[in-house]
């Protein structure tokens, strides 16, 4: 097997194609098979087509380095990234989760190679990666067509720490539908400083269920809830019962503005990994909403320094 083309060889190469020799008398001449010297000149020419030896050169060093990237790592050292995807992380989650806590330093791409690899081998991890085919529809209209309830608080009377994320105990609350006509659905809660989840599933998407899960939920920890962010769905319209029972109170978001809920909005895209649109949620039980929340509580986060949500949620308790 014949050695890496020399840069002493590309140079010749330049002289010789000045010459007007033939792809088979440079071959003759520096001793490679023409087939050697037609991948060199195809391979390693700039964008214009031009062939330099330096640039020629500096592509095959640095194609050399990327095959050679995943080599750098031991079999012990993939089971452990491929046991991490398999907890549904991203690579970049993965990535960062080792680094911060100094078990290994390799890349998100060196990650992707490896997943997209082995689904090349007929591997099974590339299913643990969320899919970013789904197309987001804009939601712009003039009139709250869900209900309008009176006396509500408005978004802008929080207090001023709940939209610096300075302090924990805010809250964000929504609910997300099934394709059960109006009955089953999952309400969710999020933490905005640490993104902290709780769930709970609604047999019935109305308000009288939905206060009752939430009033649930919050008595599970209820010295760690301070305020409740929600939209303007109408199974909230409850509202006061929760706050009668809690003591929390409750803002709403100006309608049709779900970036003033970008936690809830961001996870709730994170759950449907779990939960696709356009399914069913009547099979869905509290014990797999449980296990869903804590998959996404013990995943890291970018936003978190590659912490989790329960790593930080516990720590700020």
């Amino acid at each position: 097997m014949h050695a890496q083309i020399t840069l002493e060889e590309r140079y010749a190469i330049v002289v010789l194609k000045k010459q007007r020799c033939s792809i088979r008398a440079i071959a003759r001449e520096i001793g490679r098979s023409p087939s050697t010297i037609s991948r060199e000149l195809s391979r390693n020419r700039r964008p214009s087509g031009r062939y330099d030896p330096g640039v020629a050169h500096s592509y095959s060093v640095a194609r050399r380095r990327r095959s050679r990237r995943n080599t750098h790592f031991s079999a012990d050292e993939w089971v452990l990234v491929e046991h991490l995807i398999g907890l549904d992380w991203s690579p970049e989650q993965v990535s960062g989760w080792l680094r911060l806590h100094g078990i290994l330093s390799i890349s998100h791409e060196t990650i992707y190679l490896r997943v997209w690899h082995d689904k090349q081998r007929g591997g099974e991890i590339w299913r643990h990666l969320r899919q970013a085919t789904k197309k987001r529809r804009k939601r712009y209209r003039s009139y709250d067509s869900r209900g309008r309830l009176a006396g509500k608080r408005h978004i802008s009377e929080r207090p001023p720490e709940v939209e610096g994320r300075t302090t924990t105990g805010h809250w964000e609350i929504d609910s997300i539908m099934g394709d059960d006509h109006g009955r089953h659905s999952v309400l969710t809660i999020v933490e905005r400083k640490t993104g902290y989840l709780q769930m709970g599933k609604l047999v019935r998407h109305c308000a009288a269920d939905a206060s009752e899960r939430t009033i649930e939920l919050i008595g599970r920890r209820p010295e760690r809830f301070k305020t409740i962010t929600a939209d303007n769905g109408t199974e909230f319209h409850g509202y006061k019962l929760i706050e009668e029972a809690t003591g929390v109170p409750f803002y709403f978001a100006t309608p049709h503005h779900s970036w003033e809920r970008g936690t809830n909005e961001n996870t709730n895209g994170l759950i449907r990994q779990y939960l696709p649109k356009r399914t069913s949620m009547a099979h869905i039980d509290q014990t797999d909403l449980d296990a869903i929340a804590h998959k996404l509580n013990t995943r890291p986060r970018k936003r978190l320094g590659f912490r989790t949500p329960e790593e930080c949620y516990v720590q700020a308790g």
